[in-house]
């Protein structure tokens, strides 16, 4: 059934002064170096059990968060309860058509800047795809804050190497981050890059104990 407000559009329209009116994220200049990462899929969880000393990642599978476009309101009260969050990090596959990869990065940072309007601190995620995507993939982003990007996937082979390798070095050149919080593995070339900040992430042993002590708890 078609919903008259299905992308968001009459929620709120914002303005921006770039090319493809992608929305702005205002960033953050600086973080508490102690937070820890849970993914989005885990917010819930974390949320009834007050852990809030947390941020929140989106380095997920879409499908685990496609939700938080389709319905962004439902969301607000538990996001603002943790200390910081990221900014959706929809997929940009190479394949998908360059419409696409720009509607996805629109997305992104229509939520990014929806969570602000309700002082939720968003740290930007960014992405790209080829050299292609220099061209809009940094649309929105703060310049001089601090940003988060991913590297799981990328190390695969020499190609997906050099394809985060060139995004990363553009994204340092057109954004100049204050620092780089990384997901995944620190690729060999960027091991001495002073600006990176490895995640803190909480491993699966701690999701275990968390989800024991709620079902203990009489939650679901």
């Amino acid at each position: 059934m078609y919903k008259p407000d299905s992308e968001n559009i009459k929620k709120y329209n914002f303005y921006a002064n770039n090319k493809w009116n992608i929305p702005e994220i205002k960033g953050l200049k600086r973080i508490d170096k102690k937070v820890e990462f849970i993914g989005f899929n885990y917010a819930k969880t974390f949320e009834r059990l007050n852990q809030t000393q947390y941020g929140i990642h989106f380095f997920l599978d879409d499908y685990q968060f496609n939700r938080l476009w389709n319905s962004p309101d439902k969301y607000i009260k538990m996001l603002s309860k943790f200390k910081y969050v990221l900014s959706p990090d929809f997929s940009l596959y190479l394949d998908y058509p360059k419409a696409m990869q720009i509607w996805k990065h629109y997305q992104k940072h229509w939520i990014g800047a929806y969570l602000e309007l309700f002082g939720i601190k968003v740290i930007p995620t960014i992405g790209w795809s080829d050299e292609d995507s220099f061209k809009w993939c940094f649309d929105g982003e703060p310049k001089n804050s601090i940003v988060a990007v991913s590297s799981i996937g990328t190390q695969k082979s020499e190609e997906s190497k050099a394809l985060f390798l060139n995004g990363y070095f553009e994204m340092i050149k057109q954004l100049n981050p204050r620092k780089v919080l990384l997901w995944g593995n620190i690729p060999e070339k960027l091991k001495n890059n002073t600006e990176i900040v490895p995640m803190g992430y909480i491993m699966d042993e701690k999701f275990k104990l968390m989800r024991k002590k709620q079902v203990n708890a009489g939650l679901k």
